[in-house]
């Protein structure tokens, strides 16, 4: 259903993009709309290659293919932004009809700037976002640990064995006590290489790595996934609880966005928290959906990923439909919820504007607080 819709609205940007790009007088002069029809045709065959062949096969033409047709998905939208700015503001042509080719020029040419900074961008590293969150039950002698969490790498074709060394790297500089992992840490549309799953199990942490499942490991069931995070150690929070010391509780579950889906996500949340001893309690959750229930569970933290903070602007207005909790900290219901912009990027390798985002998370217990401020 997803692929059916994203090519269904990719097709009618391209119809909208190439309609107006022969609205351009001076441009037609010297190309005909026969010309232009035939290269809108060949990027939106370019587009639908990428998505069938490259996203679903191995192999380095894949990869490309893949690599070429999500950019310019991306480069396609944000000249379609660009156009309708100038529709919007000409009343579609209703107005300054002399000056609309040199208009509609100017926002074709802010669309392939924006997305030329969105590819540089895109390149970036991640970068480490601090945090000091309060909770209520934590025990004084687990004040002043360091939580590190990293969500969304999608690791596969495009983002490889370097990509993701360099990635643990800045986690280890961080000298975690804890390690979260909060899905889609692999693409999930084929089996981890050998060489992913060696890196990423150079985690590791006093207090263990632990990890729950986005909906990219949902795409092969989830459980190749499961199990290849295992296989490295981790512990993988699946619907569940687990205490990580005496008075810290780490509940997980099964990404949130599916179970809304199909009506079970309130009750895997409920099984997840249900029966945990006393203690401060944190929720990993790949969706930022359900907090107010977490709340009123008894939820001090939630840690939560799957939106990117939008990572393409003005793409994160739409996304915040969907995802109020779009990125950033928020306050529900005294819970403290931390949502990650994404360490790595999802179909484009490219961002505008926020970069992308590892967590670093410092637990404080109040009572300690009360007893450094006496």
């Amino acid at each position: 259903m997803f692929g059916t819709v994203l090519t269904t609205i990719v097709t009618i940007l391209h119809l909208y993009v190439f309609w107006r790009v022969g609205s351009i007088a001076p441009l037609t002069r010297h190309l005909p709309n026969r010309s232009i029809a035939l290269a809108g045709l060949a990027m939106w065959a370019l587009f639908l290659v990428g998505r069938l062949y490259g996203h679903d096969n191995p192999g380095p033409l894949a990869g490309v293919l893949e690599h070429l047709s999500m950019n310019w998905m991306a480069t396609l939208f944000l000249c379609a932004v660009g156009l309708l700015a100038v529709d919007l503001v000409s009343a579609f042509g209703w107005l300054w009809p002399r000056q609309l080719w040199w208009l509609r020029s100017l926002g074709l040419a802010v669309g392939i700037v924006l997305a030329l900074l969105a590819m540089a961008q895109g390149l970036r590293s991640p970068q480490v976002d601090s945090y000091e969150v309060f909770l209520e039950g934590l025990p004084r002698q687990l004040d002043g640990k360091v939580v590190v969490a990293i969500s969304d790498l999608h690791l596969g074709s495009r983002l490889d064995e370097q990509w993701l060394a360099a990635r643990i790297d800045q986690v280890e500089a961080e000298r975690p006590d804890l390690i979260f992992l909060l899905g889609d840490i692999y693409e999930g549309h084929s089996e981890p290489t050998p060489g992913l799953r060696a890196t990423l199990a150079r985690l590791q942490a006093p207090l263990g790595v632990w990890a729950v499942l986005g909906n990219h490991e949902f795409h092969r069931s989830g459980e190749p996934q499961a199990a290849a995070f295992a296989d490295n150690g981790f512990t993988v929070l699946r619907n569940s609880w687990h205490e990580a010391a005496e008075g810290l509780v780490l509940a997980g579950v099964d990404d949130l966005t599916n179970g809304q889906r199909n009506g079970h996500g309130s009750a895997a949340l409920h099984q997840a928290l249900s029966g945990r001893p006393p203690g401060a309690a944190i929720l990993l959750s790949h969706s930022p959906l359900y907090a107010d229930e977490a709340a009123g569970a008894g939820v001090g933290l939630m840690l939560c990923g799957h939106t990117h903070g939008g990572q393409i602007w003005p793409f994160n207005y739409l996304v915040r439909l969907r995802y109020p909790l779009l990125a950033g900290r928020y306050q529900v219901g005294g819970m403290t919820v931390i949502v990650c912009r994404g360490t790595g990027t999802w179909g484009p390798r490219m961002r505008l504007w926020p970069p992308g985002e590892i967590m670093r998370v410092t637990l404080r217990a109040r009572a300690a607080a009360v007893g450094r401020d006496s």
